[in-house]
């Protein structure tokens, strides 16, 4: 059984956040149960740290995280210190025109995945008086344009996470939702050519590829900074909505004090909404 402290994350495949997330945990002593989908995502983390546990765990298989949590309680004695929910997927379409099962399988992850992980590691968690982790997005506080359902499941993630903050923290827990900004990761690789041909947004098909490619992101964070500030964070006992990532902060100084128009504004320049209606 390891004497060290312990962090299980969810999506560490490589150049994503969770695999940042991972060495940065390691870096700081703490040992790592990295997981994602299939060993093969996360070779480069095997060659590099053989000391790191790697699991295969599908967020939306009950049985995948009934095995993770068996392994971890094997290693610890029954005990997990952070818990890192960082799976999730994005979508970039027109609300009306999402198709509801890739709306809904979107959710599975990023919404009721979290659900899942969490529920099945909360004993180890309380028993550990530990940390519960889940990566959110400036999304979840406002309007994205195209955005719709991926900001959607991150609002619900805020509310949810905020609200277990508070049922868990009789137990000694911490509940931490991070909501990040703007880092590089191969998120806006994820998506294959939008065809709006015959659509009524079809004017705007320009503006929908350039956010799906990620043109409108500029100076992101490097995954590596942001997961190593969020790393100290949490070993410093943060607690509650932590906001890191490029923009993060202007992101909430504007939710929190600006007027709508001024996030509308912002939040469709460049978007294509200017050439519909037309």
């Amino acid at each position: 059984m390891t004497q060290k402290k312990t962090a299980l994350i969810t999506g560490c495949s490589a150049h994503g956040i969770g695999s940042a997330l991972a060495q940065a945990f390691h870096a700081r002593g703490v040992h790592v149960f990295a997981t994602a989908r299939s060993l093969t995502k996360m070779s480069h983390l095997a060659k590099e740290y053989p000391d790191m546990t790697l699991l295969e765990l599908d967020v939306t298989s009950p049985q995948d995280i009934e095995k993770a949590v068996a392994t971890v309680r094997a290693h610890t004695g029954g005990t997990l210190d952070f818990l890192v929910n960082n799976s999730g997927v994005p979508l970039v379409r027109p609300a009306l025109e999402t198709d509801l099962a890739e709306a809904r399988a979107l959710f599975e992850v990023n919404f009721w995945g979290v659900v899942r992980v969490t529920s099945a590691f909360a004993e180890l968690v309380v028993n550990a008086r530990g940390v519960v982790v889940n990566v959110g997005s400036l999304g979840g506080n406002m309007g994205v344009v195209w955005n719709s359902f991926y900001a959607a499941s991150k609002a619900a993630l805020k509310s949810y996470g905020e609200t277990l903050r508070l049922e868990l923290a009789p137990f000694g827990v911490r509940v931490v939702t991070i909501m990040s900004g703007v880092v590089g990761t191969n998120i806006f690789t994820r998506h294959p050519e939008l065809n709006f041909e015959g659509s009524m947004y079809e004017p705007a098909t320009e503006g929908i590829r350039k956010m799906a490619a990620g043109a409108k992101i500029k100076d992101p964070m490097a995954p590596s900074e942001y997961a190593a500030k969020v790393v100290d964070d949490l070993l410093a006992g943060k607690n509650g909505l932590v906001w890191r990532g490029r923009a993060a902060s202007i992101g909430w100084f504007l939710t929190t004090w600006m007027p709508q128009w001024v996030l509308d504004w912002i939040g469709t320049t460049g978007m294509g909404l200017d050439k519909l209606g037309k």
